[in-house]
């Protein structure tokens, strides 16, 4: 199998208790998700941006990758997040990446392509709409910080998604967590909001509700239908790119198995344990674990 997998790489400095840590970020998580799943015959290309002097918080993730679409670039963004227990955390950025190059030649030799607008730039609506012309499979997009708007002061807040039924129409499954949804549509309530993406061509809409589970919206003929799996119960210590991982671990298994309902159980076992792992190191065994607590 051969995936394609597109965003900003970012340098995260993470403020927790008024300690900061800088961490690997933005695509980071969806690439280390699929190198713990991948199997030998599996290539996965990367297409990002990357930084010569702090390539070190990636490389041992990275280089195990197709980098053929990777481009070097003298600044990516730094982001600073400040986490809350019980509301959406803070984003504050430091440069904005220029949207990456999407080399359109052989796009149709991949399985899948996964879209996670990391930064909300990493692609814009035309390079979208023309990805989808040009390739014949399987688009998920991780809607992430295209939900967010951009201040003076680089500061991220949400707001209604200027453009999004072009954004729809292009990709196949869709995702976003709880306050990015709100960001699809001027509607406010929760099936108003599906119908609406769902008439747009999505296939399937996928809402994460970080520790409750995640829902998958579809159609079936002119009946909206809705499957929802609760989360597992874990100890959290981490809050940082569960979603990504559920998005890659999601996405894999459903072009690996065609398998709608199993994909979202197993994507939502995997944002659990990803919430339960306190280093990065942790995820080398999040394939092992997923399918231990699965079996």
């Amino acid at each position: 199998m051969k995936l394609l997998i597109i965003g900003h790489s970012v340098e995260d400095h993470i403020n927790e208790e008024g300690i900061e840590k800088i961490k690997p970020g933005g695509i980071f998580y969806t690439a280390l998700s699929l190198k713990s799943f991948a199997e030998e015959n599996d290539k996965i290309f990367l297409n990002s941006a990357a930084q010569k002097e702090n390539y070190n918080l990636f490389s041992n993730v990275y280089d195990g990758f197709e980098k053929s679409y990777l481009k070097f670039v003298n600044r990516i963004p730094k982001v600073y997040l400040t986490l809350h227990n019980f509301k959406e955390r803070g984003e504050t950025y430091e440069s904005i990446s220029q949207g990456l190059e999407i080399n359109l030649n052989d796009l149709n030799m991949f399985d899948g392509i996964l879209i996670n607008m990391i930064t909300g730039f990493d692609i814009s609506l035309e390079q979208i709409k023309t990805l989808r012309r040009a390739y014949k499979g399987q688009i998920y997009i991780d809607i992430h910080t295209l939900s967010r708007g951009l201040d003076e002061n680089l500061k991220r807040e949400f707001r209604t998604i200027p453009n999004f039924k072009e954004w729809a129409s292009s990709v196949d499954i869709l995702q976003a967590n709880e306050s990015e949804f709100k960001t699809l549509s001027l509607q406010t309530d929760e099936l108003e909001i599906a119908k609406e993406v769902l008439s747009f061509g999505v296939k399937y809409l996928i809402i994460t509700k970080g520790a409750f589970g995640a829902k998958i919206f579809s159609m079936n003929g002119n009946e909206i239908i809705s499957t929802f799996k609760s989360s597992i119960k874990i100890e959290s210590k981490n809050m940082i790119g569960c979603g990504d991982v559920f998005g890659a671990v999601f996405f894999y298994h459903y072009i690996k198995t065609k398998n709608l309902d199993e994909s979202l159980t197993i994507g939502n076992i995997a944002a659990g344990r990803a919430a339960s792992y306190k280093e990065i190191k942790d995820f080398s065994k999040l394939k092992e674990d997923v399918f231990k607590r699965y079996n």
